[in-house]
């Protein structure tokens, strides 16, 4: 009588046994290429999960996945795919902890995008994160304006780290309060401090029209100083 399962289907699928090196060179090219497809994307796409962490969570789920639901999916194809996966997370895991630019190259590295009150435009700009996402960010952190921030770094896990101000040294910034922010014009009205709408650069100003001296634009928005509360 025939057996009720037919292992060498199950196991294979009627594959030849040199399909397993297949496999193997495929999980290689599917990792590389899903670490880099995420490092493209940015941090912000896999915020609290390390992209590294991500490109494993996804291999290991579309590895478990195909044979659980397709026949013709083999259960020694995915246990490659599983101890490969495995493999290069621990060889990845030993690199990074002895290569500093290794760990820059899959991670990321931590990137200031506030300084002293102003925006860092050069590196904001290598980052996808947009400018109304990262408004809202620090405004859950109860920032009314750039003044408020002396220090503000976007980490490779994509979370912002903020550093204020203590309320004695709280300077006139850019307002971050969208009643406030989309007040902006090409000319200034009265005379006082008025900011940047966009690297948040402050200064006091006459009437009149006006051109950034730090990114060259000329829409600004009247600062205010407020202290923080919360």
């Amino acid at each position: 009588m025939k057996d009720i399962l037919e292992w060498e289907r199950v196991l294979l699928n009627e594959l030849p046994p040199i399909f397993l090196v297949e496999v193997l060179v495929r999980s290689v090219i599917m990792f590389v290429f899903l670490l880099a497809a995420l490092r493209i994307t940015g941090k912000r796409g896999v915020r609290q999960l390390s992209i590294f962490e991500t490109v494993i969570i996804i291999a290991l789920g579309s590895a478990a996945g195909d044979p659980m639901f397709y026949e013709d999916v083999g259960i020694l194809p995915a246990l490659v795919v599983f101890a490969t996966i495995i493999m290069l997370y621990r060889a990845v895991t030993w690199l990074t902890g002895k290569s500093q630019f290794f760990e820059k190259m899959v991670e990321g590295k931590t990137v200031c995008l506030i300084h002293e009150g102003r925006f860092s435009t050069s590196e904001f700009s290598k980052e996808t994160l947009a400018q109304d996402e990262f408004f809202s960010e620090l405004r859950s952190r109860s920032t009314e304006h750039l003044g408020q921030v002396r220090k503000a770094y976007l980490e490779p896990s994509g979370e912002v780290s903020i550093f204020f101000y203590k309320d004695d040294e709280v300077k006139y910034g850019l307002p971050l309060l969208p009643e406030l922010y989309y007040k902006k014009s090409k000319t200034v009205l009265s005379e006082g401090y008025h900011s940047c709408s966009f690297c948040g650069n402050t200064e006091i100003l006459q009437p009149g029209p006006h051109i950034c001296p730090v990114c060259h634009k000329d829409e600004w928005v009247s600062s205010i100083n407020s202290c923080r509360i919360g």
